[in-house]
């Protein structure tokens, strides 16, 4: 890590805080000159870092700007790898291939300000410019395979949970991987894993979030423009909303909730399925049924139209509420 990364991390660290030249000189190992270099450096890049003679340097309070130095101060496992990439096809797909390749381990984060390959469930697109949230995060869950649904219901209550506390907005979730709010669909979550057969155990599992912060639904691709949402109704509102702590905010709620080994009372209580008619679709074919719990291992319960009941798997169908239409 050269002294640009060391400054700004401990810059973000002390945010806030004045530091003299001499002090940041010596705690990092360098030259004064070095570290005048490199606030340069950080300037250029936007950051606001101010400067007193006889005192020394300051990145101001107000600074926003996304980054793994500006995330990690903020995360409960703070040695963990961050990247934040401007743009990248799938969070997933990197955070997948540091896995594999024994490179990244539990909580680590893969964050872009855009995907241009963005993935969702039942091999859908998820459309993913710039003005979103875009993270992966890599877990090591004690959990046999087949309950691998617990580990998306952690993240929606995850990221409920995180969003609350720092934007101070309540959102609700569809079963089982969707985040809505105002009724219009604001985020996502995209699960995988990768399984010992010999144990029947998750080695591994990457979760993919994405979560709009700001939408110009005028952009939108036609599919979704009457259904997609988004937290804030300006740029402007959503840009002073500081990404590092809500993403730090989303992985600690994380890796709390999953932890969990049955489902989150949570996710029952902010889930909008239960109570309604819905439209299950099963490969090209259709039926209506009644949703009528979340059970605790993360199946919904559902009443059929003959009066037999059924457990669904995320894995299986796909749900749309018939009365409000909510997808």
């Amino acid at each position: 890590m050269g002294v640009r990364q060391k400054l700004l991390a401990l810059l973000e660290e002390k945010k806030g805080e004045v530091i003299s030249g001499e002090d940041l000189a010596e705690m990092l190992g360098c030259t004064r000159a070095a570290i005048w270099k490199a606030v340069a450096s950080l300037r250029e890049e936007g950051y606001p870092i101010s400067a007193a003679p006889n005192r020394g340097y300051q990145l101001e309070s107000a600074s926003n700007i996304f980054s793994p130095e500006g995330i990690r101060p903020h995360l409960v496992l703070p040695d963990v790898t961050v990247e934040v990439h401007d743009t990248l096809p799938s969070t997933n797909l990197r955070a997948r291939h540091l896995a594999v390749e024994g490179k990244a381990g539990r909580g680590t984060v893969i964050a872009a300000r855009r995907q241009t390959q963005g993935r969702g469930r039942r091999g859908k697109s998820f459309y993913s410019p710039e003005g979103g949230l875009y993270l992966s995060i890599i877990l090591a869950p004690d959990l046999p395979a087949g309950k691998g649904l617990l580990i998306t219901t952690a993240a929606a209550v995850a990221v409920v949970r995180a969003v609350k506390e720092v934007c101070g907005t309540d959102l609700s979730i569809k079963w089982v991987n969707d985040l809505y709010y105002q009724d219009r669909k604001t985020g996502g979550i995209m699960t995988e894993a990768v399984t010992d057969f010999e144990s029947g155990s998750i080695q591994f599992a990457v979760v993919g979030i994405g979560l709009n912060l700001f939408m110009d639904m005028s952009a939108c691709p036609p599919d979704i423009r009457d259904t997609a949402g988004s937290l804030f109704e300006s740029e402007e509102r959503a840009a002073a909303v500081d990404k590092n702590l809500l993403t730090a905010t989303i992985v600690n709620y994380l890796l709390e909730e999953a932890g969990r080994k049955e489902v989150s009372p949570l996710y029952i209580e902010k889930n909008i399925i239960p109570g309604h008619t819905v439209m299950i679709t099963d490969g090209h074919q259709a039926r209506y049924a009644s949703a009528i719990s979340i059970e605790p291992d993360g199946r919904l319960l559902v009443e059929e139209e003959d009066g037999s009941r059924t457990l669904l798997s995320y894995g299986e169908v796909s749900v749309r509420v018939r009365d409000t239409g909510t997808v």
